[in-house]
């Protein structure tokens, strides 16, 4: 914050234009006289500590006018003081305050209004003290920050016979254990690299990418086809469900009232830049679009609950860089996410239960273990205890409790579905979250019939968490797996054909293209390698489905398959099946998930080498 202190006989100003952030509720035409006028400059990095800056500047102001014997403060917005100004929000936000903490202070202060064009004039008293300037840092001493409310968490275990327990009682290895450890603060640090980092790198899945930012990543043909598996995943189950696809920018201008004040609530690092003379940000969710989107919309009770989905390619999250690392923790992102519009909170709950059912759904159909975390208000589980204490009952497994004294964001309650990676420490994945702020912030209503506004809840939902952090889940739980595979309608390759000899090479191609005509992902192997080295590099790469054909293949008509699934370590389980029996193995094992072709060359002869 930039400040030109004047000590003045007197000041006058006069509104004369406004522009487009122009306060509409301000005081256009005043006078002072006798009087510390501060010119006032709110900086873009002044956001970073609003209550800090604003309590720096009313300790150099209430030092100034001690020297010069004032009791008037005039507080006029002068934006030429800076070039790296703070959004026209915030700016109004922060003057408010100061006028406000000046006035606790016990002194007269009058407001210039901000978005004008103002005429004034001003005659400075011309002493050493009467023309000073100051420059406020984020962070410096010399502000005196106000205490805030101190926000109480209580922790219980409610399980599915409706008993609450001592969290100390899960203090364990398990899953649940391992998250009860974590959020409790108590879990164990563990030290290397996570195994999911190697495992996506050596399947040639995905890798760090060094011409970007940190956290940015390059996705190669196998891992990509993983990704757009698992968006055909979520699409698919949110159709199901009456969502209705859209898609909005990746970045907003924070001078909107709504938007700023939105981002503000969400404690995550931002990426914020300059655009023109506009302060912009990359959203961290989707919710910026979808909002404003409703906010148009005529929306009818009749029409609720509405249901908006946006596959947000890409959010954004400037996290710290030594805290970035594979794909548990990024910059940039891909998230599933979906916002319901609900009539009223028993329409919301009815809808959260159908939502967390759809995110313990993901963790059987991912083939992960997901453990729960379920966080309110005091006053909502006053309210809706027995509504908890069903929805742990219906999910058939304890769950962890936190309950707030009051409310801090902006949402009254929400539940967080995890997995456990290799080092024991939970991937947040799906989660549901019941908003009971941001229909009022941005203005989405509708009427009752008898003309009444009603500001709605909304649900915020991720199905299934970050596309990232599920993949890095999939594989944190395949590590430990001792024959490791991935789910089959996830793996990049389905089957693959070893011939034998060259001779066979004919059967193996013909093999090979019956199922993937059949809509089996199926490769050969048609490299000058040895028959052992072919099958073995197949294990290697996780296939499901290992076909070797000969001479006795050739001559019978059926095939040798290796079943991964039912094989372990050094003992692989084959079986003598025809080719319309493997495919139909196949289609029973991936029934209702997505199919995508090959990414990848048919021949593994014309396959490229990515790391």
């Amino acid at each position: 914050m930039r400040l030109l202190l004047i000590h003045s006989d007197y000041i006058e100003y006069e509104a004369k234009k406004k522009t487009k952030m122009a306060e509409e509720d301000a005081v256009l035409a005043d006078s002072q006289k006798e009087t510390l006028t501060v010119f006032c400059a709110v900086e873009s990095i002044d956001e970073d500590d609003p209550e800090g800056v604003v309590m720096q500047a009313v300790a150099e102001i209430d030092k100034v006018a001690d020297q010069v014997h004032v009791d008037n403060i005039v507080i006029y917005p002068y934006a030429h003081l800076s070039s790296d100004l703070a959004s026209p929000y915030f700016a109004i936000k922060a003057l408010k305050s100061l006028k406000t903490e000046l006035e606790a202070e016990g002194f007269s202060v009058k407001r210039a209004p901000f978005g004008w064009y103002k005429s004034f004039k001003l005659s400075c008293k011309g002493h050493p003290l009467s023309e000073l300037s100051k420059t406020i840092v984020p962070g410096e001493e010399g502000g005196v920050k106000k205490e805030k409310k101190e926000v109480t968490h209580n922790w219980f275990v409610l399980t599915p016979d409706g008993k609450q327990h001592d969290c100390k009682e899960y203090i364990d290895d398990s899953p649940f254990g391992c998250l009860v450890k974590k959020e409790l603060g108590i879990a164990e640090p563990t030290g290397g690299e996570p195994a999911h980092v190697s495992l996506m790198r050596s399947k040639e899945l995905v890798d760090y990418e060094p011409a970007s930012d940190v956290g940015c990543l390059r996705w190669m043909p196998k891992g990509k086809l993983i990704r757009d598996l698992l968006a055909d995943y979520v699409l698919r189950m949110v159709l199901e469900y009456g969502g209705t696809p859209v898609e909005t920018p990746v970045m907003y201008d924070l001078g909107d009232r709504a938007i700023y004040e939105h981002a503000e609530k969400f404690g995550e690092r931002q990426y914020r830049f300059k655009s023109n003379n506009r302060n912009m940000m990359l959203r961290f969710a989707a919710c910026f679009g979808m909002f404003s989107i409703m906010r148009d919309m005529h929306i009818s009770p009749n029409t609720l609950p509405m249901k908006m989905y946006e596959l947000s390619t890409y959010s954004f999250r400037h996290e710290q860089k030594g805290e970035v690392i594979g794909l548990k923790r990024l910059r940039a992102f891909t998230m599933p996410d979906m916002h319901s519009l609900c009539t009223d909170m028993p329409e919301a709950l009815k809808c959260f239960e159908e939502q967390l059912a759809m995110g313990w759904q993901t963790g059987k159909d991912f083939e992960t273990k997901l453990v729960a975390a379920f966080r309110c208000t005091k006053e909502f589980y006053a309210e809706h205890e027995a509504w908890v204490k069903k929805i742990v009952k219906e999910s058939d497994c304890p769950m962890l409790i936190e309950i707030l004294s009051d409310r801090v964001h902006y949402w009254v309650a929400k539940i967080d579905l995890a997995a456990i990676d290799g080092q024991m420490r939970p991937i947040e994945n799906p989660t549901v979250q019941i908003d009971v702020e941001s229909s009022t912030r941005f203005n989405i209503r509708y009427h009752k019939e008898d003309g009444t506004v009603v500001h709605p809840p909304i649900l915020h939902c991720s199905p299934t968490g970050s596309v990232e952090r599920v993949i890095c889940a999939i594989l944190e739980n395949v590590s430990t797996q001792p024959v490791p595979e991935l789910p089959t309608w996830l793996s990049p390759i389905q089957a693959r054909v070893v011939p034998v000899a060259e001779r066979h090479g004919a059967l193996a191609d013909e093999v090979s293209a019956r199922l993937n005509a059949a809509q089996v992902r199926c490769d050969f192997d048609d490299r000058d390698e040895s028959v052992g080295k072919k099958v073995r590099e197949a294990g290697m790469d996780w296939v499901p489905y290992v076909i070797v054909v000969g001479d006795e293949e050739a001559k019978s008509g059926n095939i040798t398959v290796t079943i991964r699934k039912k094989s372990q370590p050094n003992k692989p389980h084959k079986e003598q099946m025809s080719v319309d029996a493997l495919v139909a193995a196949v289609k029973k094992e991936t029934e209702g998930m997505p199919f995508r072709p090959l990414y990848t060359p048919r021949k593994l002869s014309m396959k490229a080498r990515y790391i």
